[in-house]
Formats: structure tokens, sequence, C-alpha cells
């Protein structure tokens, strides 16, 4: 597993990018190539962290077909598009999709370089909740899910048929596993991830 946060660039034009390397390497952050989204998604993982700035035409496997792929494989990686093309329709799909931006080229470096600051910053938003969430029990999870809804103990015992006693077990339980003193910091930890689901 990928344990450092890289940038990945893909785009299929080998000028457009090395400059996009180079300027995102200057600006200090780690960064991966790739020509094209086969030979990315045949190096990702669902346990990479970082994010992705994505050519929109490339031949074979375009970057919003990539981006509906990685969302089917649970690649939860956040996207800055690039297009030399401005193309309103599509420039919505993407960000509904969960898109950070759609830039076109070529490209102000300055903006690029705040945009992956966005985007590293909300992945690493995303990856601490799913560490947080990593070690709860099936019903704990259950529970979780019902408490932040806003639904009482006495609900949440009725709706899963375990007694209102065994629901503050479990509610202390993921408490002490997620690290959270109160309810509303759950709540913050399950936007962080519904963000992405």
């Amino acid at each position: 597993m990928n344990t450092e946060p890289t940038v990945f660039i893909i785009d299929d034009d080998a000028v457009v990018r090395d400059v996009l390397a180079h300027a995102v390497e200057a600006g200090g952050y780690h960064v991966q190539t790739f020509a094209n989204a086969d030979a990315f998604i045949a190096a990702c993982t669902a346990g990479h962290r970082g994010c992705i700035v994505l050519d929109v035409k490339m031949p074979g496997m375009d970057g919003p077909t990539l981006q509906r792929e990685l969302l089917q494989r649970g690649i939860r990686l956040p996207i800055i598009f690039l297009s030399a093309y401005g193309d309103i329709p599509l420039t919505v799909r993407t960000i509904k999709a969960g898109a950070i931006d759609f830039l076109t080229k070529p490209v102000d470096t300055d903006v690029l370089l705040e945009r992956i600051r966005m985007a590293l910053e909300i992945n690493s938003r995303f990856v601490e909740a799913m560490k947080r969430l990593e070690n709860l029990t099936e019903r704990e999870q259950e529970v979780l899910t019902l408490a932040v809804q806003g639904k009482a103990n006495k609900e949440i015992a009725r709706l899963l048929d375990i007694s209102p006693r065994t629901v503050e077990v479990h509610r202390s339980h993921i408490m002490h596993k997620t690290g959270a003193t109160s309810l509303l910091e759950l709540v913050e930890i399950m936007q962080e991830i519904d963000k992405w689901n």
C-alpha cells in the first residue's frame, strides 16, 4: 500500500505530462505519471493516497470514463480534470460525479497547485475518517449509522431487535474505537465518508 500522498498525472501527451510533472514536483509534491487510463488502473489500488490530474480526451478510455471506473472499484481519489476545450455539460457531469475542478489547458501553475493542495487535504480527511471506522464491528457500524441519523437508543434497539442497554454498550465501543468525543464528531466523520460514496 502506498502511504505517501501522490499526485497522479494521466495525460496521453508526453510533453504535457512532463511539464505538469515538473511544475507539481517543484511545488513540493510526489508525482507519478501515466500515458493512459489503463496504465493507471493497472498500477492503482484502493490503498493509494493522493489525487489525480486527469486529461479529459485520451485515446482508449477517456477521463470521465476512468472517473466512473474508479468509483466502481472503490478507489476514492479526488480528480482535477484538464481539457483543451471548455465543455460546460461535461464539466457539470464530472463535478457532480465528485471532481474537484475542471481546468482548461494551458493551465495556470499557481491555480493547479492550489487545487492539488485542496484535493490532497480532502483525500487526507477521507483517509483519516476511514481509519477511525475500520475497527468497528458490523453491528457497531449499524448502530453508528442509526445514531448519526439522530435516532435515540430505544429506537435503535427496536430497529435492530436488541436491548437499549446493548445499544449503549455499542455506542460506548464506537466512541472508544473512533476516538470521537461527541455524536457531532461522529456525524462529521460520516459526512467525510459520504462525500465519496
